[in-house]
């Protein structure tokens, strides 16, 4: 089967990427393999194929879709991977047990954190891939508003909307001994000011919460 059929996917070539936390000032390096990524968040009408529903508070077809939490993402992840015959990524044990990944299967999932700031930076070591009004739906620019995926330019690797537009989960725990369950979320929103539309900037939240500024994009194993 075609990696790209159905939804669009672009390959991301293997690498490093450092990782840091303002608040604990840790830093810490992470190599990857390659995989592949989505170049737009799941929009609204996308969404809505697979699941059949329509959770965002903004409604447009070509809106990333929002107002989802961690698990609904991951829900979604398998529920493609099921509609196109491909092994799904997870097994969900229930809100208490949590999920566990099965990192060998071809299904969508979501990117580690990793895999995202590095797709991010698409082989840079810069705070952001270009001009942020060029690149970002931000608060300075917004309309304090979402807007369509893709309406900004890309990175030199073809990713719309890693900054700006909507938060987006990450595979990761934030930090289980402070914060218990809570994911990590990546990118920045429209509501954001400049400073959290960088590629190091982490957020989190508990992955039961749906919350008006947060969406996903998804990932696949490479070859």
């Amino acid at each position: 089967m075609d990696v790209n059929a159905g939804f669009e996917m672009i390959a991301v070539p293997s690498g490093q990427v450092t990782l840091s936390d303002r608040r604990t000032q840790r830093s810490w390096s992470a190599l990857l393999g390659p995989y592949w990524l989505a170049p737009f968040p799941v929009t609204q009408a996308q969404y809505a194929q697979v699941i059949g529903e329509q959770p965002s508070s903004a409604r447009g077809d070509e809106l990333p879709v929002e107002g989802v939490s961690w698990w609904d993402a991951v829900r979604f992840c398998n529920a493609l991977s099921e509609r196109e015959g491909l092994a799904p990524a997870y097994r969900l044990l229930g809100e208490e047990e949590g999920v566990a990944w099965d990192e060998a299967a071809g299904g969508y999932r979501l990117p580690t954190e990793a895999e995202w700031e590095h797709a991010c930076r698409a082989g840079t070591s810069h705070a952001r891939y270009g001009q942020l009004d060029e690149i970002a739906w931000y608060r300075g620019n917004s309309g304090e508003r979402m807007h369509e995926v893709g309406g900004r330019q890309p990175n030199t690797w073809g990713f719309h909307d890693m900054l700006g537009n909507v938060w987006e989960w990450c595979w990761d725990v934030y930090d289980a001994e402070v914060y218990g369950s809570y994911r990590v979320l990546r990118g920045g929103g429209w509501f954001d000011e400049h400073w959290s539309c960088r590629a190091s900037v982490r957020r989190r939240s508990h992955p039961t919460f749906r919350i008006d500024d947060v969406g996903f994009r998804m990932a696949r194993n490479g070859a």
